[in-house]
């Protein structure tokens, strides 16, 4: 009984040391988490990785939106922030928009040019064959005159001329051609030859433009008169250049080759 007494103070002894010890450490750790509470007081407490932190509005309201920016803001941002095209940039863009310019130019003006001449060859294909008409019917009546009825063959030449051709047709006509005929009754018949086996009549454009034409024609001039035996025929070869006047082709040059 006397050990049983004795292990059981033994016993007590020991707890009670343990129970010392235990308050003490309690009381240390109660005033190292007291530390840490005043020094994590003075600055924000950092966030564990890995945890998610909710962050309350700062009243009842809630959080204010932020204001939305402005085109004047844009502006202001754009005139702050500096230039970063260098004088070398900006003058080859200079150069480059140039060079577009002139060769845009340059376009328009081939392509006006080209369309006009165009035009003008058509126009000219157009007064070929326009020219070539009108000369075939002038032909036998400018060359051609009878000394019975002079004034009115001289008359109806003159109206297929123009300029000073007409001019001089009819200074010619009235000083020599008519007097001549007159006296030894001349009459002269002239024609565009045609070939041996028919066709149209031998006459082809040298030139022409819009407005002039120059025709090579082949014509036969049979003359009677009383200083002829009979009659004679000439094969000659004339160049009548036309104008046209008026809206119609005529004659503004007659030469023989």
């Amino acid at each position: 009984m006397a050990k049983t007494t004795n292990r059981s103070r033994g016993s007590g002894a020991a707890s009670g040391t343990r129970r010392t010890m235990t308050a003490a450490a309690r009381a240390a750790a109660k005033r190292a988490e007291r530390g840490h509470r005043e020094e994590a007081a003075g600055r924000p407490e950092e966030p564990a990785a890995g945890r998610t932190l909710l962050i309350e509005p700062k009243d009842k309201d809630g959080w204010d939106d932020p204001p939305e920016p402005s085109p004047e803001s844009f502006a202001e941002r754009k005139e702050d922030e500096p230039d970063s095209d260098t004088p070398a940039q900006r003058g080859r863009r200079r150069l480059l928009t140039a060079v577009l310019c002139v060769l845009l130019v340059a376009g328009l003006v081939a392509a006006g040019v080209l369309g006009w001449r165009y035009r003008e060859g058509v126009r000219a294909d157009e007064a070929r064959g326009q020219a070539l008409a009108a000369a075939r019917q002038a032909a036998p009546v400018v060359l051609s005159y009878d000394y019975r009825h002079l004034d009115r063959d001289f008359a109806a030449a003159r109206d297929r001329l123009t300029g000073h051709f007409r001019a001089e047709y009819g200074k010619t006509t009235t000083t020599v051609v008519g007097p001549t005929a007159r006296k030894y009754h001349g009459i002269v018949k002239a024609t565009v030859a045609r070939p041996t086996g028919g066709g149209s009549p031998a006459a082809s454009v040298v030139s022409a433009s819009p407005d002039r034409a120059v025709v090579l024609l082949f014509v036969n001039q049979v003359t009677t008169s009383t200083q002829v035996t009979g009659s004679r025929m000439d094969l000659n070869r004339v160049r009548m250049t036309l104008t046209r006047t008026g809206g119609s082709w005529k004659v503004s040059g007659v030469d023989a080759l």
